[in-house]
């Protein structure tokens, strides 16, 4: 993809990989979300020896599509990012604050009833009503994001934290096209550790970030992880990430997709590891015949099948586009218009930002959505 000229038909491919990349995601999230917690057998128990096949009902109120704790936070994501390049115009250029500020928007959806309407920095997106609702949300998220503090590599939060919910999240950096991959990078794991601060949890983050940003460059999934993997290297910490990505790769060579081969990457401990999540999602989006496929496998484990199917969807959807998306699923995913919304926003900021704002001048319209704040 030409980054530094933006064609009718390029700005239509990369909006194209932005949709199917967050749309990908949350169709993972909300496919793995019943599966939360079950063993491979408890799995098959309740669904029959091919384990979940297609989207089930929620627990909690029996609706298809229903999404996690991770789809939220994937949007804010998204939100911070689009507001950190709005706010370059003021000379304020620190693109984790403007993240962290929006994680902490979030935050205020799990404990208030509803939009505050005196706040005039939300934005539209935490106008939305449907967000203001606890989704299983990790407990490290809610306490990293508990407070304006904004943690540091060196004084990260949570430096025990390993989960996956940071990966889960971290998709929309590797749509960062614009910039280098060691910058998307460390934006990535700088994010992470505002709630996840041991290695393992904010490297797993930035090679998902990483991985998706050479997808929406055409690279292939080989090649996206061998750049990953190079830079991954000189990080402290990185050795159970790599082990993790190169245990994918090689179980590629090893027979026949499965259920078993997944479980083999991830074992289902009693602590959810982030790189375990990150293999499976790179194993099964490897060896998908199609997106649906692809995610069927990511999810049908002991492990964490909320992250492994979000952060799989999030690559298979970067790889192939909105296009290849389970439409049967789209249609009963929750938050589709807002994420498609969403969606079309970044794209517009990413290729359209200097039309719509600037030091001297910006559409009003724009700002009432992106304000400065």
């Amino acid at each position: 993809m030409v980054t530094g000229l933006w064609g009718r038909i390029e700005q239509q491919d990369f909006r194209s990989r932005i949709r199917g990349t967050l749309l990908g995601s949350a169709l993972g999230d909300a496919l793995g979300a019943p599966l939360a917690g079950l063993s491979l057998d408890a799995i098959r128990a309740a669904h029959g020896p091919d384990g979940l096949t297609g989207p089930a009902p929620a627990v909690a109120d029996g609706r298809r599509g229903r999404v996690t704790a991770a789809t939220q936070l994937t949007l804010f994501t998204v939100d911070g990012l689009i507001r950190a390049h709005v706010r370059r115009d003021t000379g304020a250029w620190h693109p984790p604050t403007d993240v962290h500020r929006a994680y902490r928007r979030w935050a205020a959806t799990q404990h208030e009833w509803g939009p505050d309407e005196r706040r005039k920095d939300n934005g539209w997106l935490a106008q939305e009503e449907w967000l203001y609702a606890r989704r299983d949300p990790d407990r490290a998220c809610l306490t990293g994001f508990g407070d304006d503090v904004l943690a540091t590599l060196d004084r990260p939060k949570n430096p025990a934290a390993r989960g996956a919910a940071a990966a889960a999240r971290s998709a929309p950096f590797g749509l960062l096209v614009g910039w280098e991959p060691a910058l998307v990078l460390q934006l990535t794991v700088e994010c992470a550790a505002q709630s996840h601060g041991h290695p393992t949890a904010h490297l797993a983050a930035g090679a998902l970030a990483v991985i998706v940003h050479g997808l929406i460059r055409g690279d292939s999934l080989d090649s996206a992880v061998q750049r990953t993997l190079g830079l991954l290297g000189a990080r402290p910490g990185h050795q159970p990430v790599t082990d993790a990505l190169q245990r994918a790769m090689s179980a590629v060579t090893k027979g026949a997709p499965g259920p078993d081969a997944v479980e083999a990457l991830s074992p289902g401990t009693t602590e959810p590891d982030a790189s375990d999540a990150l293999a499976v999602a790179v194993y099964c989006a490897l060896v998908a015949e199609d997106v649906a496929h692809g995610l069927r496998l990511a999810v049908n484990h002991g492990g964490d099948s909320v992250a492994a199917g979000a952060l799989c969807g999030a690559l298979l959807g970067a790889l192939h586009g909105e296009t290849a998306l389970p439409p049967a699923w789209l249609a009963e995913l929750e938050g589709r218009a807002t994420l498609l919304e969403l969606c079309d926003d970044f794209a517009l900021e990413m290729t359209q930002g200097p039309t719509l704002h600037s030091p001297s001048a910006a559409s009003p319209g724009w700002l009432a959505r992106y304000p400065r704040g």
